[in-house]
């Protein structure tokens, strides 16, 4: 059966997939993008976009608390969450619809529904047959399944961002940076937080000593920790639910109004019938060379949460994309991604962010290095806004002084770290990072304190 035929069909209108569609409009390219849900993906609809706006209202609240302790103001530590919905939604609410707007003045051609393969270039997309004389999957991810009973009371991330009312008692599953960030806004709102992990170290994509500064925070926030406790089941009693956890001494109930899934996501590639259109894939997403290329299917391209071996982050997905666009526009092998630099942030309060290698990493590789690290919380940067728990630790390689890992707890820590990483991009010395001249008194000017 013939289908309506393009130069290239994108499944999914994340970064991932929305960039490589408009550059290939822009080069003249007859193309159409495939939807399943809401246009714009993970990171403005279900993720980073309307967290980081609900988190204002945390950093509010937070700052109000700490300055009210330093006997600077008296003003409450908690907000609306209603309110602060409120203000999402005016600010987020309408992207959906902007997004779509967008693709088709670029010249796009969007199909909504779910996508699969019907052929190695031919993609179903709902009633619509689309053939492409390329392909590219940038469809994201989806939550981890757990594989428990009772799994379907749980409240995955997304759905979280858009409560109309947040209950009193919130357990969030999993020791990683959503249950962190998510449980950090739920207590600075006037709920009871805890958070449950399989493991008894938590954050372990972050250095571990800052990690356990992190979660002594946390607690002096109010939240509590349920480590070494896997959950097995999940049973709704009388309008709550009850969650029952495996840990050292045994079962062991725990009680909650809601519970939210922040035990990692996986790629959202399970519906595409991906043999049909002999695509190689793993339980990690499809399989590419470096150029994002299938290894199998010579017209199939992929980046972003839908890769394997990639790193799942919306920088990531967006620096992906430029490279297969690139590969896809001027042939195959002239880009490729580099994943050597990659700032992760936590944003927690206060922020956990980290870039390079950890220690025990550097030791493991042999490598001949020095770590300075210090508590700044006595440092006027810190002190001027009450912040009690902050630090840094920064990896240095002797010999070439080349900064080859740092890690930073701060209430300004998500901005600090892009000045690492561009350093260590650009393979910068902790001298000539140190040397530089700064605007004092900045977040950023204590840099030059970390590399002394």
């Amino acid at each position: 059966m013939d289908g309506k035929k393009y130069d290239l069909v994108v499944v999914g209108t994340g970064d991932a997939g929305k960039i490589v569609a408009e550059v290939a409009a822009r080069a003249g390219w007859r193309v159409a993008i495939v939807e399943k849900s809401k246009v714009g993906g993970t990171c403005a609809i279900w993720g980073c976009v309307p967290k980081k706006v609900l988190i204002t209202g945390a950093e509010l609240a937070d700052f109000n608390s700490r300055m009210k302790a330093a006997g600077v103001a008296d003003m409450p530590g908690s907000v609306s969450w209603s309110r602060l919905m409120k203000f999402k939604n005016q600010l987020t609410g309408a992207y959906p619809e902007e997004g779509e707007r967008s693709l088709r003045e670029s010249g796009i051609d969007l199909y909504f529904g779910a996508a699969r393969f019907v052929g190695r270039d031919r993609i179903q997309a709902g009633d619509t047959l689309l053939e492409g004389r390329y392909i590219h999957i940038g469809s994201g991810a989806r939550p981890r399944p757990l594989g428990i009973e009772g799994e379907n009371h749980i409240t995955d991330s997304g759905q979280f961002l858009y409560l109309e009312k947040l209950p009193q008692r919130i357990l969030f599953v999993g020791g990683g940076f959503i249950s962190f960030e998510y449980a950090h806004l739920a207590a600075r709102c006037g709920s009871d937080v805890t958070i449950m992990s399989r493991g008894r170290r938590v954050l372990k994509g972050f250095d571990p000593v800052l990690a356990e500064k992190l979660v002594e925070a946390s607690a002096a926030a109010g939240i509590t920790f349920a480590l070494e406790a896997e959950p097995k089941k999940i049973e709704k009693r009388n309008g709550s639910l009850a969650i029952i956890a495996e840990t050292a001494a045994g079962k062991q109930e725990y009680a909650a109004d809601l519970v939210v899934h922040g035990a990692g996501r996986i790629p959202d590639i399970e519906d595409m019938d991906l043999e049909t259109g002999g695509v190689e894939y793993s339980p990690d997403g499809i399989l590419v060379d470096s150029c994002l290329q299938s290894t199998s299917n010579s017209q199939v391209y992929a980046a972003g949460d839908a890769v394997a071996g990639g790193v799942p982050l919306t920088p990531v997905a967006m620096k992906e994309a430029r490279v297969a666009a690139e590969n896809l526009v001027h042939g195959a092998g002239t880009s490729r991604p580099d994943y050597s630099c990659v700032p992760h942030v936590v944003f927690a309060l206060p922020r956990l962010a980290s870039v390079g290698m950890q220690e025990e990493v550097a030791v493991k590789q042999g490598l001949d290095f020095r770590v300075n690290e210090r508590d700044t919380s006595v440092w006027l940067h810190n002190q001027r806004v009450g912040e009690h728990c902050a630090g840094f630790r920064v990896l240095i390689e002797n010999g070439t002084e080349k900064i080859i890992g740092a890690h930073i707890l701060d209430s300004h820590a998500d901005d600090l770290i892009n000045v690492f990483a561009l350093a260590m991009q650009n393979g910068l010395t902790a001298g000539q990072v140190r040397n530089a001249i700064y605007a004092y008194p900045t977040a950023t000017s204590s840099i030059q304190y970390m590399l002394e």
